[in-house]
């Protein structure tokens, strides 16, 4: 068969996207002034389902608490609101978080 034939007519769709858990802003505030928020602790609060898999902090709600956040993204809204709170972020991959849980 031709080769153009067997190629892909209306673009590309990837066979393992990746699909990220999300957290809004405002569900942070149950957590303690200066904590560090990262995905064990995203789960003991039942805000993500899996801390294997990635997570994005979105910018729905108003943060009244001071965190350190630790995400694989955020979006430009929420990375704003959590530095307006005085909080802090940071972003992680898979490898360094795997790293973390080995250590404890």
């Amino acid at each position: 068969m031709a080769l153009i034939r067997r190629l892909p007519k209306f673009g590309f769709r990837s066979h393992r996207p990746v699909v990220y858990q999300w957290v809004k802003v405002g569900d942070l505030n149950r957590f303690k002034k200066n904590e560090v928020v990262d995905a064990k602790a995203l789960r003991e609060a039942g805000l993500i389902h899996n801390i294997y898999k990635p997570f994005k902090i979105l910018g729905n709600g108003e943060l009244k608490v001071a965190l350190e956040v630790k995400a694989t993204s955020f979006s430009k809204t929420a990375k704003e609101k959590i530095e307006q709170a005085g909080g802090k972020t940071a972003i992680f991959d898979k490898t360094t978080l795997k790293k973390q849980l080995a250590e404890k």
